[in-house]
């Protein structure tokens, strides 16, 4: 006679086959992390996965140059600091209005930003290249940072709303009563009530900022200006074969600035607003 499977062993089934999921989506991550590691500290660096025979510096020594590492990174965090900081100001000044007023314009206002989003960067390149030559703006710092800031703004906005909302307005209203204005109410009870929603915003586009390749490409014409997310590409081909075991010391080098900011920043998004009780009373 057929065996009837019980229904506890029917969910044993599916929790191994869901474990079993998860461990092949989890090594489809952690190979290539591995071959980074691995093949920074490998003399004899290849595409395939392997325990180096033995540990070595030299890769690492061989990309710590300024005209390698150093201005490329320099470079790198200027752009993408001042572009999330231009990014984070904005999106909270923008968000506050569509969070606290109601308006018949808030939903049209916010499907449109939602529309932005859906935008590919390679579909406005040429419109953006040709309005910066015209206002001069091309190869410049600050013309690459206000396009990071505008490219990365939109999402900043519906994230930044969707967090400003969990904070009480009875907050608010009680500095309004002691005479406060509404950009004081902002700064000093809104913005530090929701800062889970702050470092979000601010690893979100800084992230977002410091991999993007094609914006800086094309926008920036001086090698002495571009990011390390541009120089990286100097380590294919150019001078006939790839060196892989210093493209993969100076891909650890070139991840070492997000992982720090998403270090510092942890406990904000670990956190939560806990405003149940401040309220009350």
């Amino acid at each position: 006679m057929p065996v009837r499977r019980t229904p506890r062993s029917r969910r044993t089934g599916r929790r191994l086959a869901a474990d079993a999921g998860l461990l092949v989506v989890a090594a489809a991550f952690a190979l290539p992390l591995a071959w980074v590691v691995l093949s920074a500290l490998d003399p004899h660096a290849g595409l395939r996965v392997q325990v180096p025979d033995g540990l070595t510096l030299d890769n690492f020594d061989a990309v710590l140059k300024p005209d390698i590492t150093y201005t490329p990174l320099l470079n790198s965090l200027i752009l993408c600091g001042g572009g999330t900081l231009l990014t984070v100001v904005c999106a909270a000044l923008a968000a506050y209005p569509l969070s606290r007023f109601r308006s018949r314009l808030n939903r049209p206002f916010l499907l449109t930003i939602l529309f932005a989003t859906c935008l590919p960067i390679t579909a406005i390149m040429v419109p953006v290249y040709a309005l910066f030559v015209r206002v001069n703006l091309i190869d410049t710092v600050q013309g690459t940072i206000f396009f990071f800031a505008a490219s990365q703004l939109p999402f900043a906005i519906w994230l930044m709303k969707n967090f400003m909302d969990g904070v009480p307005k009875e907050l608010e209203e009680a500095a309004w009563t002691d005479g406060a204005s509404s950009l004081q109410s902002l700064v000093r009870i809104v913005l530090p009530l929701m800062g889970p929603g702050v470092a979000v915003v601010t690893v979100f586009s800084f992230v977002m900022m410091w991999g993007n390749f094609f914006v800086p490409f094309m926008l920036l014409l001086t090698p002495d200006q571009m990011p390390a997310s541009v120089s990286i590409n100097d380590f294919f081909g150019n001078r006939g074969t790839v060196v892989y075991g210093q493209l993969a010391a100076f891909s650890v080098i070139y991840s070492t600035p997000v992982i720090l900011l998403y270090v510092l920043v942890a406990r904000r998004l670990g956190g939560g607003f806990a405003l149940g009780g401040a309220v009350k009373g």
